[in-house]
Parts: C-alpha cells; structure tokens; sequence
C-alpha cells in the first residue's frame, strides 16, 4: 500500500481542480491537442482518492500533518 503524503488541505484542492478540468472537458466540445490535456484531471482525482502522492514520494514531501508530527519524533 502507498503511504499517505497528502494532507486534507491538498487533498480538497486536489479534488476541486480535477473535477473542474473533467467538468471542462466534458461542457467543451473542442477538439484537438488542448482539449484532451484537460484529461490531466483524472490524475489529482485519484491522488487524492488514494492520499498519495508518487511524485511527493520521489521528493521527499508530505502535506499530511500526522506524517509530519511522527517525523519529528524519530
């Protein structure tokens, strides 16, 4: 299982632009190269659905507040 790096703050505002980019995509019927870029929607949709973030895992970041407690316990 991924480790949760995502903290409720990132993770509304994960969720609120990728569904405003799939609401785009779907109420504009455009054509072309820049109209199928707003497909990049599903992708912070699902991160935050899962609470993780792989690209917050290859730089070290984490915006979850009890990730961030626990490491500076250690």
């Amino acid at each position: 299982m991924l480790k949760t790096n995502i903290g409720n703050i990132d993770r509304v505002l994960r969720l609120v632009i990728g569904v405003a980019l799939l609401v785009w995509f779907f109420a504009d019927h455009g054509t072309g190269f820049w109209h199928y870029a707003k497909l990049i929607g599903i992708v912070p949709i699902v991160t935050a659905l899962a609470r993780s973030c792989p690209f917050y895992s290859i730089l070290g970041l984490s915006t979850c507040p009890m990730e961030k407690a626990s490491a500076q316990t250690k």
